[in-house]
């Protein structure tokens, strides 16, 4: 087999079927293994003619999830060079500490970093394929490196201080390719998916395998939009994608009734960067039947260690995995001893050996020596094994909450309170305990699946699941769980958030309220009850008003004759006009709110009015959507006479209608942008 990334590379451009074949797709872009050959060599010539990289010289790279960071750290390292990839959102500050840090040779980014000398990685690219296009030919010979030579740095997401970089050398990056190609059995034909930063481990590993066995890679910009991820699925033709739990629970919001459609026609899915859910397994395995489900572990510094098929052992759906074979897995006491660890009570540290483990942290020889002993990689991680030898993992270290001499582990608090039907998303996290007794006790951080968590019922829910000192002294309220940026849940955040704000309740029920109203546009057929609709407009007759001229008039529907002739006159003159109008599906009832045009504060007295509205609606599980056409075509002649038929004056015109019903499914919840704030 191949010994090198590059090596595989060379071979399948060579190859007479796998030349033509597709290596990488990007949106509109195909690259088959010829021109990713011939591309990789291009990059290589340009380093060294016009930046003399050689052999051991330290590359760093910004990892945009784009082709062109692809073929320059094929380039990179054709040469022998070892690559850095960077976060593509990395801050300034941190890009500079790691570039102070291992005084690279070339850093090829595309953002602003100081003073700092860079070389575009955009131009540089083009160029490349300028030099492809020349019909220019490329003779550059490949030394193989040896096995325990420096490939790759990786560096943790976000580093701050002191930076800290996983050394994996050319023999660790085969065996963790080998790992992940075994794991999850990815084959030559697959089309594989990946919607996960090109910087941190589980990216990196799933695009090496995939090159390496010459399959195909189709990168996409993360997960922020299911529509883009259906396009890849179905454009391509992917058979396979890799993904983060937190990722998978956000497309199943975003695609709703698709979800089981487009994701189950994969062959596979992984699911790597954090272990799923019991809940989510299960929802996974039953909606996706046909689909192989495994749940990866793994590390900056191991790769791909541990699998588990979760569509295959549904008995070990509360397992971690089990280690490749090839990989060694111990478990040991705080002084290094080996134990027999089979429950939370006998549970100790997980350390593995393997070809795949890192070299070492580049230039931290204390760390070195507290990482690695013997040959063995000592984790933070508390796990315990069965007699199968799957592995339990119970969270870090420090993560253990000790309630009186007794162990909990967060994640299977966690676990079981996410069953609660009430709950969307949980974390837990230890406190000290205020009476003072226990020392330390459970808080649980929860993200409500809607406006009916009841904490008492929870608690019921909980006391017949678990032991009376694992339940949580306190469940806290929040919008969303703090994540980095592979979205794995930030513990230290939560601490932070708990040191600052105790068990404050900063989520109350108005503020959640707002936070949890998103547009809804498809309905039951359940009727509003009339009393909730009164305090629903009421709701907006409450909303301020500019020197309180109150000028507005709300005008209520609940007729479906009058609804329906409402819908085909507005649609027919919004499409006449060039006004968009969309989104009408079996609201129970309309609320129009008109306000009188020559009051200067109109449009800002009916916005506020319609907000208090919608979010009324929202507190009674009624959901809502503002349809905006007629504050374009209220004064078309035959919009006028409808408006007319209901009583609303001449001189008004319906700034917004507010369509309200029961959701006849969740609504999705959209991204929101968080950098449009400035203090100052």
């Amino acid at each position: 087999m191949y010994k090198t990334l590059v090596g595989a590379v060379l071979a399948h451009g060579e190859d007479k079927v796998l030349s033509e074949k597709i290596a990488v797709g990007f949106k509109n872009v195909r690259i088959s293994y010829a021109d990713l050959c011939h591309q990789m060599k291009a990059a290589a010539f340009k380093l060294r003619k016009e930046y003399d990289v050689k052999r051991g010289d330290i590359i760093m790279i910004t990892a945009m999830s784009k082709p062109e960071y692809v073929v320059m750290l094929l380039g990179a390292q054709y040469l022998g060079a070892v690559t850095v990839p960077l976060d593509k959102k990395a801050k300034e500050q941190n890009i500079l500490d790691v570039y102070h840090f291992i005084q690279p040779k070339l850093l090829v980014t595309d953002s602003r970093v100081g003073e700092v000398p860079a070389v575009s990685l955009k131009n540089i690219y083009q160029e490349i394929q300028e030099l492809c296009q020349s019909g220019q030919q490329i003779e550059m010979g490949y030394d193989l490196p040896k096995p325990d030579e420096t490939a790759e740095m990786l560096f943790t997401t976000g580093t701050t201080g002191t930076p800290k970089g996983a050394m994996l050398t050319y023999g660790n990056i085969y065996a963790s390719t080998h790992n992940t190609w075994c794991g999850v059995g990815m084959e030559a034909s697959d089309v594989v998916l990946i919607p996960l930063p090109l910087n941190h481990s589980v990216g990196m590993r799933v695009l090496r395998t995939a090159l390496y066995i010459g399959a195909t890679v189709v990168i996409q910009n993360g997960f922020t939009f299911a529509k883009e991820l259906e396009r890849n699925i179905v454009g391509f033709g992917c058979t396979a994608l890799v993904s983060v739990p937190a990722s998978v629970e956000l497309i199943m919001r975003q695609m709703q009734e698709k979800f089981a459609e487009i994701v189950g026609g994969l062959r596979y899915l992984e699911i790597g960067a954090g272990s799923l859910s019991y809940d989510m397994k299960k929802k996974l395995t039953a909606l996706l039947p046909d689909t192989t489900i495994y749940n990866t572990w793994g590390s900056t510094e191991t790769g791909g260690a541990i699998f588990l098929n979760v569509s295959a052992r549904p008995d070990k759906y509360t397992a971690l995995g089990k280690p490749v074979d090839g990989i060694e897995l111990k478990v040991v006491d705080p002084q290094g001893n080996e134990v027999e660890a089979r429950d939370i009570n006998t549970a100790g540290r997980m350390v593995l050996k393997g070809d795949m483990q890192m070299a070492g942290y580049y230039n931290l020889p204390e760390e070195n020596k507290k990482t690695l002993v013997d040959g063995w990689l000592y984790t933070n991680d508390m796990v315990y094994l069965d007699e199968e030898g799957f592995v339990y993992m119970l969270g870090r270290a420090d993560a253990i909450i000790n309630v009186g001499g007794e162990k909990v582990s967060p994640i299977e608090v966690e676990n079981i309170a996410q069953e609660f039907g009430q709950i969307r998303e949980c974390g837990c996290i230890g406190v000290k305990d205020p009476d003072d007794t226990l020392g330390f006790v459970p808080v649980l951080y929860v993200v409500p699946e809607g406006n009916d968590f009841d904490s008492d019922e929870l608690i019921k829910f909980l006391s017949a699941r678990m032991e009376a000192y694992k339940i949580p002294h306190r469940f806290i309220i929040i919008e969303k769980l703090p994540r980095n940026r592979m979205q794995k849940l930030d513990y230290k955040e939560l601490r932070r958030m708990w040191e600052e704000s105790g068990d404050e309740e900063l989520m109350n029920p108005v503020i959640r309220n707002i936070y949890s109203r998103h547009s809804v546009r498809d309905f039951t057929k359940e009727q509003i009850p009339k009393a909730k609709l009164e305090m629903i407009v009421k709701a907006g007759i409450y909303a301020p008003s500019g020197h309180n001229m109150q000028t507005w008039k709300f005008t209520v529907l609940r007729d479906q004759e009058k609804i329906l002739e409402f819908r085909d006159i507005v649609s027919k003159a919004a499409k006449e006009n060039n006004v968009y109008f969309y989104g009408f599906n079996n609201p129970t009832a309309l609320i129009l709110v008109s306000n009188d045009r020559r009051n200067d504060n109109c449009i800002q007295d009916s916005s506020c009015a319609a907000e208090n509205i919608m979010l009324a609606a929202n507190s009674y599980g009624i959901g809502s959507v503002w349809l905006n056409p007629l504050k374009t075509i209220s004064d078309v002649p035959k919009i006028r006479a409808l408006l007319d038929s209901y009583g609303i004056p001449k001189t008004h015109i319906v700034w917004s209608t507010v369509a309200l019903g029961y959701p006849a499914k969740e609504p999705k919840a959209l991204a929101k942008k968080m950098g449009v704030v400035q203090w100052v």
